[in-house]
């Protein structure tokens, strides 16, 4: 056997009967852990309208200034959600509920809450700490809003406190049209197709349908060949 190993050629082990890979599909015990802590993140009723806040243990915190939003959370949570449905099926009901939760969430006061409170350019631009130097074009350092700055009401745009209808706020209904798409694929259900409100602030409430902010958002790639704002005047060409 030259140089190879006696043990390579030995008889094979028996597998415990625990590591058998099963017939069935399955989540491995990390999953189903993960999948368990999101059922109660989504399930645990929270307040994410105005008069409110949503509850901790929604990302508030990882890149402050661009993510640093809670329904970057809402978004980012549906990936692993849909990966984990093809796997298991069976459990559709678990994931639905889940990915309404998401969904309901994302039309709420708190999840466009940066384009309805930064109205017009940042404040705060002429203090920004040097670490923001290499996201600034060097001409413009003290006169131009950092990225994750929204904008809203920027001349020539005006005051625009729908998110989705807005000139900007690309990434806001980008992932909403993708968190609605993932539901219906999870579902089965298309009941996000049918008209519903958000925002609910008074007197800024507004319906859409799932098709109608694709439609919408289709229809701002085809006016703009330079693309649609994510913050009023950055494009970004990745």
């Amino acid at each position: 056997m030259g140089a190879y190993p006696a043990e390579l050629f030995a008889a094979p082990r028996a597998i415990p009967s625990a590591q058998v890979p099963s017939a069935h599909p399955e989540l491995n015990d990390r999953a189903v852990g993960w999948l368990r802590f999101l059922w109660e993140k989504a399930t645990t009723q929270d307040n994410w309208t105005r008069w409110g806040q949503p509850h901790m243990w929604w990302d508030q915190y990882t890149f402050p200034g661009v993510l640093g939003y809670p329904r970057f959370d809402l978004a980012y949570s549906s990936y692993g959600l849909i990966v984990m449905a093809d796997q298991t099926p069976a459990w559709r009901e678990v994931y639905t509920r889940i990915a309404d939760e998401l969904a309901s969430r994302y039309v709420t006061y708190w999840g466009a809450v940066d384009w309805l409170t930064q109205i017009g350019p940042d404040p705060d631009r002429v203090n920004y700490p040097e670490r923001y130097r290499g996201l600034i074009p060097k001409d413009l350092w003290g006169g131009y809003d950092v990225p994750g700055w929204t904008a809203n009401g920027i001349e020539p745009y005006g005051v625009q406190m729908d998110p989705v209808a807005a000139d900007g706020m690309l990434f806001f209904k980008g992932f909403f049209a993708l968190l609605l798409g993932l539901h219906r694929y999870v579902s089965g259900d298309d009941r996000w197709n049918e008209p519903f409100e958000m925002i609910r602030d008074g007197e800024h409430t507004f319906t859409w349908t799932h098709s109608g902010v694709v439609a919408h958002l289709a229809d701002q790639w085809r006016e703009r060949r330079s693309g649609v704002h994510c913050e009023n005047t950055k494009i970004w060409p990745y």
